[in-house]
This record gives structure tokens, sequence and C-alpha cells, in this order.
């Protein structure tokens, strides 16, 4: 037969260790939960920062877009003037590419960024890999507009 024994602390051990145990038990319950709101706060304001970060990139953007679409209206006038002085086919193409900058100047004019981002995210599920290569395009001219050489 196994003689089986639990452990009483507050018996084999007596009354004070058992009273130190249970102190020392509650410190670390009270360090744990400070540590755990600190974490809290520090989540919450690194939070509020990335919204406040959010909210002043979308609002740099809507103030520059009118100035975008002005400068795209202003290139597809040129467009349409260039190409009245040019021959019967390159004048052709040069006001389809005049009218698809004109549309992109109007876009860019009556919808904020919310609107833009949503209707990308549209285009995007729709046509993955369409996308893809646009995304491609687009940073290939930007990365071409912005080189210092």
């Amino acid at each position: 037969m196994s003689d089986t024994r639990t452990l009483d602390i507050e018996t084999d051990w007596g009354k004070p260790a058992f009273d130190e145990l249970s102190s020392t038990a509650s410190q670390l319950k009270e360090n744990a939960s400070g540590i755990v709101d600190r974490a809290k706060g520090k989540v919450q304001e690194l939070g509020g920062k990335v919204h406040e970060w959010g909210d002043t990139a979308a609002a740099k953007i809507n103030e520059r877009r009118h100035t975008a679409a002005g400068a795209l209206e202003s290139t597809a006038g040129k467009m349409h003037h260039a190409a009245d002085a040019g021959a019967q086919k390159i004048s052709s193409a040069v006001h389809s590419a005049a009218e698809g900058v004109q549309s992109t100047a109007t876009y860019l004019r009556e919808h904020d960024t919310r609107q833009m981002l949503s209707d990308i995210e549209d285009v995007v599920r729709k046509r993955p890999g369409q996308s893809l290569l646009m995304a491609a395009a687009v940073g290939f001219l930007v990365g071409r507009a912005f080189r210092h050489d």
C-alpha cells in the first residue's frame, strides 16, 4: 500500500512561511498587472499615433490632388493643341491620350482619398494580374522621375 501524502504548506512549513509565500505571490500578481496595464497603454498610444499618421498622409494627398488634377488638365490641353497641329493618325492618338489625361484629372478632382482607395481595391480584386503589371509600371516611372542622374 502506498502512502500518499499531500503537502500542506501551512502545517508542514509553518504559518510564517505560508504568509511570506502568499505575500510574494500577491506582489508578483500586482507587478504583472502593472506590466500588463503599461503594455496596454503603450499599444493604445501607438495605435493613436498610427491613426494620426494615416490621417496626416490622407490630408496631404487630398491637398495635392487638386494641384495634380490641374497639372493633368493643363497637359491634356497642350496635348490637344499639339495634336491639332500634327498629322491625322498622330493627331487621333494624341487626342485619345489627352482625353485619358483629362479623365484622370476629372477623377482626381471629384474623388477624395477614401473613395480612390476603395476604387483601387475593387480593381485589384477584379483584375489582380493587370494590377500587378500596372503597379510595376507606375513604380518604374516614379523611380525614373525621382532619379538624380
